[in-house]
């Protein structure tokens, strides 16, 4: 894999992570968490998607694209659950 295709696989994870953790509630995290969670969700995703039977209609370099979203939001969901959080406490 050449620089600008990891470049490229780098930016696109940080999309999808960044998407997921929206949907998920969480959209304060920086880059290399949502690249994080874009590579993590890009594994639960595929999981899911086997499990399930269900193809993925769209993918970018090899990456299921709507998988690694809904398991990127899955995963940014059950840390939330978990977590501490912020520290911020609303009233």
């Amino acid at each position: 894999m050449s620089i600008i295709g990891l470049l490229i696989l780098l930016i696109v994870a940080a999309i999808i992570g960044s998407i997921g953790a929206a949907l998920a509630g969480r959209s304060y995290q920086g880059c290399l968490t949502n690249i994080a969670l874009g590579f993590i969700g890009a594994i639960i995703g595929s999981w899911l998607s086997t499990e399930l039977g269900i193809r993925d209609i769209f993918y970018f370099y090899r990456i299921p694209v709507v998988w690694s979203v809904v398991g990127s939001a899955i995963f940014v969901a059950i840390i939330s659950l978990f977590g501490a959080g912020n520290g911020k406490r609303r009233s």
